[in-house]
């Protein structure tokens, strides 16, 4: 347990800050759950509209160091993939 006032602090702001870098890697995976759905369900449609949401929320994931650079492109570049591979 935190035996400072400086500790206690740290404490907190560390728990605050989990909390809402979970929220923002759940909304992260959320996101990409919809556009693999959509080209899962094969409607283009809706997987390019899922896609064009997904991408600012994957840059902002690493504008704030949650998600590193090459894993976001990784992913940008296979589901763009798979969005052009549909029929």
């Amino acid at each position: 347990m935190a035996n400072t006032a400086q500790a206690r602090k740290r404490a907190r702001q560390s728990e605050r800050r989990r909390l809402h870098n979970a929220s923002r890697k759940s909304q992260f995976r959320t996101r990409l759950k919809q556009v693999v759905k959509a080209i899962e369900a094969g409607n283009k449609e809706a997987a390019i509209t899922a896609y064009a949401a997904a991408v600012p929320v994957i840059d902002r994931m690493v504008k704030t160091s949650l998600v590193h650079k090459n894993k976001a492109a990784r992913h940008k570049s296979r589901l763009n993939a798979q969005i052009h591979a549909m029929a």
